[in-house]
């Protein structure tokens, strides 16, 4: 999961053990906060980039074994005393919201997925550390959830961040596909626009699909957790698929019947091998 993109997804459930949920909602809040820095007001970009700046000073008090000054981060230093978390996907976390004040075009897929490796994967390698999971191979799946999901919401807001002057799906897929940013501006989902968001909802799903079996491998309700949100954004890309990418209209979201099949979902069927389509 990552934070302030996942509205359709479980965060800090009752699935989750008692002893991760308080961790669980203090890391929360500080992304959220953080990335409200970035994204919410009338802020000027520097002071934005300033506000951020001060939350990386108060992680370096944390690292130094010091008391931050605000009550969130004083918060957050007790969490991550208690659980021995490490500090990394804390900073990276600040890098993707800093890089949000900056940055509004990605030319190709790979910074794309970059730029999620900073905002969505560290909250997932923080769950895993929470879990007490931390071999390569489970925290390569997570990246690869918490990509996708990353993904997943892109797609979903095309026009949401259109309003906000970002466009996430990559420059050089727009201009294969011969796809001029004024379409996007009139909420036209006409001409080979399905094309390309099928393109894009088989790379989310790809990425998915590879992370998959870490619900599995999880045990206990983290797992079932887990199981919950990669089925649910498989839903979501279904949910695009079967628009034809047409996600002006009406932006895809779950509902509670989506819900009740993906419970149903998660109690009788098992992650398949091999790959699915939506």
């Amino acid at each position: 999961m990552s934070v302030g993109h996942y509205e359709n997804f479980p965060v800090g459930s009752i699935l989750l053990p008692r002893r991760m949920r308080r961790a669980v909602h203090v890391i929360y809040r500080f992304a959220r906060h953080a990335d409200d820095i970035a994204d919410e007001g009338d802020a000027l970009p520097a002071q934005r980039l300033a506000a951020l700046q001060a939350l990386r000073d108060e992680l370096a008090l944390i690292g130094g074994g010091q008391t931050p000054q605000s009550a969130l981060m004083q918060e957050l230093a007790r969490v991550i005393a208690a659980h021995g978390l490490p500090l990394a996907p804390f900073y990276d976390l600040l890098s993707a919201f800093a890089q949000d004040v900056e940055k509004t075009r990605y030319q190709d897929f790979a910074e794309l997925v970059d730029y999620c490796r900073r905002s969505a994967n560290p909250v997932g390698r923080l769950m895993l550390a929470l879990h007490g999971e931390n071999d390569p191979r489970s925290l390569a799946m997570s990246d690869g959830i918490c990509t996708a999901l990353q993904l997943i919401n892109f797609w979903q807001d095309v026009a949401i961040d259109w309003q906000k002057g970002r466009v996430y799906i990559p420059q050089d897929d727009l201009a294969k596909f011969r796809i001029g940013e004024e379409q996007i501006a009139r909420s036209d989902a006409g001409g080979v626009w399905p094309m390309l968001m099928d393109k894009e909802i088989k790379r989310a799903l790809a990425m998915l699909e590879a992370g998959s079996p870490l619900a599995l491998k999880l045990k206990g309700r983290l797992g079932w957790e887990l199981r919950l949100i990669v089925l649910g954004g498989e839903r979501i890309l279904k949910k695009i698929h079967d628009v034809r990418g047409d996600v002006f209209t009406q932006r895809p979201v779950l509902d509670w019947k989506d819900w009740l099949h993906i419970v149903w979902k998660a109690l009788t069927v098992r992650f398949s091998k091999k790959r699915r389509r939506v």
